[in-house]
């Protein structure tokens, strides 16, 4: 009994802290990842790993969120209205995952995070090596902060967060690695701020998804929460380090990061993993 609880709750905290640092260094909720481990690891179907991720997510970007404002390595407003238009789109993806086959989740997923992540390293490449950490090449880089930002960059955050809510509530992750991408391409802050702008998006949008995946009842709570006594120390982490990481770097890690969670998924799907 007592070798079953420490599977069930220590080594899924182990990988939470993991999962955590993740999150908050990169800016995403951490779904990408958990929605594999769920599925994989917890036997859960397609349907149970997005309902339960999505609540993981929560407290995992309000501790990632809560460290970036007090770096100041997040743009606030620009967060929250990315995470309102977010929120508004995303019960509709949790209503289309529950009228789709397991499959089709798992291959949006998959593509949607590929996708992803070859975006991310075209831009990477495009970027000069650079031995300076965030903090110094940001200081060349166009930033915004708060003052700023103009009404049409912030009309573009909310764009963006319609497009990660619909994502988000569909297959189970925060759309931070939608948000984060779009965000360094369209409105043009660094990816330092992204990174933590995005979590404060994903503290957001995920909460209509979260009540209503409750509501129907797909949510393993005992699961979410084994994840999340590592992902909450663990996303602080992450956060703290953001300025110590080079653009470059950040950028390549993100796009490794997602190709890993696609990879995984459709494995997953074709029945390589059982």
């Amino acid at each position: 009994m007592m070798v079953e609880a420490l599977v069930y709750f220590f080594v899924p905290a182990l990988v939470g802290v993991l999962i955590g640092v993740a999150s908050g260094l990169l800016g995403i909720g951490g779904g990408t990842v958990m929605v594999p481990i769920f599925r994989l690891a917890f036997g859960m179907s397609a349907t149970m790993s997005t309902a339960t991720s999505l609540f993981a997510i929560i407290p995992t970007s309000i501790s990632g969120a809560i460290s970036h404002v007090k770096g100041k390595t997040c743009i606030p407003v620009l967060g929250i209205a990315a995470g309102l238009g977010g929120a508004c789109l995303s019960p509709v993806g949790v209503w289309l995952a529950q009228l789709s086959p397991d499959w089709l989740v798992m291959l949006a997923a998959a593509l949607i995070i590929g996708y992803s992540a070859i975006n991310m390293f075209k831009k990477a490449f495009k970027l000069r090596p650079a031995c300076q950490p965030v903090a110094e090449a940001d200081a060349a880089a166009p930033t915004a902060d708060d003052s700023s930002l103009s009404r049409k960059q912030l009309l573009q955050g909310a764009a963006i967060g319609l497009v990660a809510g619909l994502a988000s509530g569909y297959v189970g992750v925060g759309g931070g690695f939608i948000m984060v991408p779009l965000m360094l391409s369209i409105i043009g802050i660094p990816m330092r701020k992204a990174s933590g702008t995005s979590l404060i998006a994903v503290m957001i949008l995920a909460i209509p998804g979260v009540i209503e995946q409750g509501i129907i009842g797909n949510i393993n709570y005992l699961a979410g929460i084994a994840i999340v006594i590592g992902t909450i120390p663990g996303a602080v982490i992450g956060a703290r380090l953001v300025t110590k990481v080079p653009e470059r770097t950040l950028r390549l890690l993100f796009g490794c990061f997602l190709i890993v969670a696609a990879v995984m998924l459709v494995l997953n799907e074709v029945g390589i993993f059982g």
